[in-house]
């Protein structure tokens, strides 16, 4: 079994560490050279999608299934032509991809399925969360506290074309759950913790989630309703914010995640590129996704340098050189990571599985701990917002 990834960031690093998990092979392609998840795929192409068909397609002959890892527009038409040609399954939905590629329009379907999310400005009143709408994680997310600091930011983005969501800021835990579909069937998954950094850039991802069955079991329910109102063929993640005892939604994307899948996989042994070959492949879906036992699963990224170990957003793995998988690293369980010996500034996701989450966390201080320890570090960051 092949499956060729395109893109070689978070998303595409995603995808080569779960699909080797179903014991696959992967083909790597991306038209930037030294890519975070080259070191991990078995074979790796530098090439522009959008540029060269037939160079594409003798490539694509080889897989059993393309899994988009990009969000820019071209390369995504360009893989859909070139997958259709050569009659290779592509696991895209485009149709579901352009509502959740735009919180403008992802939010005016969640007004229209009546389901709580933040009140959009000026509704929402001070503090606001300004974010643009065609963006996914936290690139360009502002926290607005004052009037004055409001009138400046529209004055000085009048002229400019980012199209911005402004709604009311909210104070509360995050969770995310990943919903699939496939002929009018959905089945959602496990709903994680999400933890973010001071510039609200996810830097923690926590399993099972600290949430009461009840809203387990409403958060599951949402985002099934979601997924049916897109006629959804494929995968969705949804976050959620918890508000005064109330699920608010906050984002959808319509395309495999990253992070959470890996954290899902860990705790549950639920691996998610597998579904999407039953769904794109084998053109089936299982009726559900039962969770017999859920393993507590820390899974965090880490930026070190001679001066501090910091817990940070992922945009830090997204910015470090090829990754290998070390197991066993410092007393984690796993690392992904571009450290090796000498290097004076590296970045590893450390992943932690134990039986509880206090044996997951005292695991997790202790690696911390060694690292310090051997590399004569003192200095430890962990920002929030």
């Amino acid at each position: 079994m092949k499956v060729a990834v395109v893109g070689g960031k978070l998303q595409g690093t995603e995808a080569t560490y779960l699909a080797h998990r179903a014991g696959w092979e992967v083909l790597l392609i991306d038209k930037r050279q030294a890519v975070p998840a080259q070191g991990l795929a078995d074979e790796f192409y530098q090439m522009d999608v959008t540029d060269d068909a037939s160079s594409l397609g003798s490539i694509l002959r080889k897989a059993d299934l393309v899994i988009p890892a990009v969000e820019d527009r071209s390369a995504l038409k360009s893989l859909k032509q070139a997958t259709a040609r050569e009659g290779v399954p592509l696991a895209y939905d485009e149709a579901s991809y352009e509502v959740s590629s735009s919180k403008k329009r992802s939010d005016r379907l969640f007004g229209e399925l009546g389901l709580p999310a933040p009140r959009p400005w000026p509704s929402g009143g001070l503090p606001l969360l300004i974010k643009p709408s065609g963006s996914s994680g936290s690139r360009g997310v502002l926290k607005i506290e004052s009037r004055n600091e409001l009138n400046a930011f529209l004055s000085k983005t009048v002229s400019e074309s980012e199209d911005w969501v402004i709604q009311e800021y909210l104070e509360g835990p995050s969770y995310s759950i990943e919903v699939f579909g496939h002929s009018n069937r959905f089945i959602s998954l496990q709903t994680t913790t999400i933890e973010v950094d001071a510039v609200y850039d996810c830097k923690r991802v926590l399993a099972p989630a600290d949430l009461s069955s009840d809203l387990k079991d409403d958060f599951g329910r949402l985002s099934r309703k979601i997924a049916q109102a897109l006629h959804l063929e494929g995968i969705m993640d949804v976050e959620v914010i918890q508000s005064l005892g109330r699920l608010k939604v906050l984002e959808i994307d319509a395309r495999l995640p990253s992070q959470t899948p890996t954290v899902v996989y860990k705790s549950t042994g639920l691996n998610m590129v597998e579904l999407l070959f039953e769904i794109f492949v084998k053109d089936s879906l299982p009726e559900s996704a039962p969770i017999d036992q859920e393993k507590a699963v820390i899974y965090e990224h880490l930026k070190v340098t001679p001066e501090a170990l910091e817990v940070a957003g992922e945009h830090i793995m997204a910015e470090a050189g090829p990754l290998k998988i070390r197991e066993g690293f410092f007393g984690a369980d796993e690392a992904i990571t571009d450290y090796r010996q000498g290097k004076p500034h590296w970045a590893a996701t450390l992943i932690f599985t134990e039986k509880s989450p206090k044996d997951a966390w005292a695991k997790r201080c202790a690696t911390i701990e060694d690292l310090k320890e051997y590399f004569g570090i003192t200095a430890f960051e962990d920002s929030v917002p």
